[in-house]
């Protein structure tokens, strides 16, 4: 299936200076998808030039689109000024191009707070589902393991992480393959006695879905692989991620330090350099870089704002790959037939009560 992606190209702490190189390595990896470059145009052209590529037709011919937003959300600007004041910011622009079918996704490394208000009022929320929530993979053991939220929510219900968890699970099947994914509730012990009381009904929930829930999970489980799925609210989340984020960072900063000490140490790196290599490109951040916006009528993906271009390409394959799963309306789907049979269990529960 050929998509069309809609690229928030000023957007980030780097703007076009890897916005640009990430869509033109993408459109040579998949000579068959086109991606709309949105920003201004002006920009872009010169950008582009200095790459080597014809913004006017060239090698990629139309499969390389401009469209001219006049506006930029600024990285430390409010959700609201953003939604309010700045309608023809390429961010908005690039989600309008969701929202009337002209384009597949959008990909941003735009102001997270803008990026979700804004495209929670153009795009709406999935029938079913109050909330978006943020999701993306993190490496394991194992592998990597999907969690969410990430930083939408920092207050939750135990039906608004219900909800995560069927888009979550959707999110897993789909793109891994996976028929029947393992879901785990952060919590801070395994016992069901341990959490408070919107994680022990979220818990309770969870076990009368249809969902395969694991019990609760700890934060080392997150990293041991022990579920497909880790649920938790954006508070939580998100401190979950910076933490492990720094605390990879802290890691490599004392290898580093170790080898540079001495000859001795800076010899033993270069005969470790394979081992080293195969450890940096395993724990490297960039190759999970791209998070979902789970729970919109429209694909949006979210790239750290400051990605390289490497990283931005892992976002926009992303963004495609949901794209051509029909992600958003797959998870509509799981979610009408898990309302459906809650309203039919709960009208069959309330037949059998004696009049």
């Amino acid at each position: 299936m050929d998509v069309t992606l809609a690229i928030d190209a000023m957007g980030g702490d780097h703007g076009i200076a890897v916005t640009l190189p990430a869509a033109v390595e993408y459109l040579k990896k998949h000579p068959r998808d086109t991606i709309i470059l949105v920003g201004n145009t002006d920009a872009i052209v010169t950008g582009l030039s200095a790459l080597g590529v014809d913004a006017s037709g060239g090698v990629f011919g139309d499969r390389l689109r401009l469209h001219f937003a006049s506006q930029v959300v600024d990285m430390d600007e409010p959700p609201q000024s953003a939604l309010r004041g700045k309608k023809d910011s390429s961010m908005r622009v690039a989600i309008n191009l969701v929202k009337n079918g002209e384009a597949s996704a959008c990909v941003s490394a735009g102001n997270t707070g803008a990026l979700m208000a804004t495209a929670r009022y153009v795009l709406k929320t999935i029938p079913g589902i109050d909330r978006p929530a943020i999701a993306s993979y993190l490496p394991t053991k194992k592998g990597q393991v999907c969690m969410l939220d990430l930083g939408a929510n920092t207050d939750c219900t135990s039906e608004h992480l219900l909800q995560f968890a069927m888009m979550g699970a959707t999110l897993v099947t789909v793109l891994e393959h996976k028929p029947n994914p393992t879901v785990g509730l952060l919590n801070i012990g395994s016992e069901d006695i341990k959490g408070n009381e919107v994680v022990k009904e979220t818990s309770r929930l969870l076990r009368e879905s249809d969902l395969n829930f694991y019990g609760n999970v700890e934060g080392n489980d997150i990293f041991n692989g022990v579920t497909d799925l880790v649920v938790c609210d954006g508070f939580v989340g998100n401190v979950a991620l910076k933490t492990a984020e720094g605390v990879a960072k802290m890691m490599g900063g004392f290898l580093k330090e170790g080898f540079r000490q001495n000859l001795y140490t800076k010899f033993a790196a270069m005969v470790s350099m394979p081992v080293l290599k195969a450890f940096k490109h395993r724990l490297d951040h960039r190759r999970y870089n791209g998070a979902s916006f789970l729970g919109l009528k429209g694909i949006v993906v979210k790239s750290h704002g400051s990605a390289d271009a490497f990283a931005f390409g892992c976002a926009i394959e992303k963004a495609a790959e949901e794209a051509r799963a029909g992600m958003w309306q797959q998870i509509s789907v799981h979610v009408e037939k898990w309302h459906n049979e809650r309203q039919n269990t709960q009208s069959g529960a309330s037949s059998c009560i004696p009049e």
